[in-house]
């Protein structure tokens, strides 16, 4: 007798499929990557220009990154069907807008996860290419572009935000150096504990200058209801923050704080407990 709170087991839940209106019809386990066999559960038969019921003519293989499962690439196998209008010989294929993107190589579900992967459990644009099997570019522009559409142009998600953290972010490692940019959260969610925090903006670099003309581009209002900036040790943010937010309160996240704490215990290990050479050496 099953338990009242399972079901039965479902790849297409498990694999964010049924979201996309798709069901799989078979997998494959490689040692480095795995691939879903997915179908539309419903076909799209009808030509949309006269309203005529097409025969089936094939069917054609789309191949797209989808979100990793057990950290390994995933790749989601659609089979689209195509059909041929009987009155006008017109030739059309199953629509594929809620799985992906026009022309993207990933999921929306996996561009999702990137952007999250990004923002909120800070890996780098590199690590979040790895993990979906694409380009560094690929990854880089599907995380940029849905940076654009969920958070920069809703400009109502400035609204109500009275605590803010301000953290950097590489966003890519070369042989130069790495690139930052300055990621800005809103954390009033957090403090009212009614949800998780939220991004605001990513800011090309980490200087005291970027945060600073972010702050003075939101406006006179926006800076009047911040209350509480959250951020690590950098003095460059707490002096903009200092001069764009004289009233706000600045504190260091608890991220920074354990960690400042860890070192100084190390420090103080250190010279409690010397190496065996250290002590040789003051004989």
């Amino acid at each position: 007798m099953s338990h009242a709170t399972f079901s039965a087991p479902d790849l297409d839940s498990f694999c964010q499929l049924d979201k996309m209106g798709l069901g799989a019809i078979g997998q494959r386990v490689e040692e480095d990557h795995s691939v879903i066999k997915a179908v539309t559960r419903q076909p799209d038969r009808w030509w949309r220009a006269c309203g005529a019921e097409g025969a089936a003519r094939d069917t054609q293989g789309h191949r797209l990154a989808h979100v990793p499962l057990g950290w390994r690439p995933t790749i989601l196998l659609v089979r689209v069907r195509r059909y041929r209008c009987q009155a006008s010989g017109k030739v059309w294929r199953e629509d594929l807008s809620k799985v992906a993107a026009p022309r993207s190589k990933l999921t929306r579900q996996a561009v999702l996860w990137a952007l999250k992967s990004v923002v909120v459990d800070r890996l780098t644009i590199a690590r979040v290419a790895a993990n979906l099997g694409v380009a560094w570019h690929t990854a880089n522009r599907a995380v940029l572009d849905a940076g654009r559409e969920f958070l920069i142009s809703d400009a109502s998600r400035f609204d109500g935000v009275e605590v803010i953290g301000v953290d950097e972010h590489a966003w890519r490692h070369t042989r130069f150096g790495s690139k930052y940019v300055t990621v800005v959260i809103d954390l009033t969610p957090v403090r009212d504990q009614t949800g998780p925090a939220r991004l605001l903006d990513m800011v090309e670099g980490r200087s005291k200058q970027a945060f600073k003309d972010w702050l003075a581009a939101r406006g006179q209002a926006f800076r009047d209801k911040i209350q509480v900036v959250a951020m690590d040790g950098f003095t460059g943010f707490k002096t903009a923050a200092q001069e764009e937010l004289p009233d706000a309160v600045a504190v260091m996240d608890p991220f920074h704080v354990a960690r400042v704490r860890r070192e100084a215990l190390c420090v103080r290990r250190r010279v409690r407990d010397p190496p065996r050479w250290v002590v040789a050496a003051t004989r």
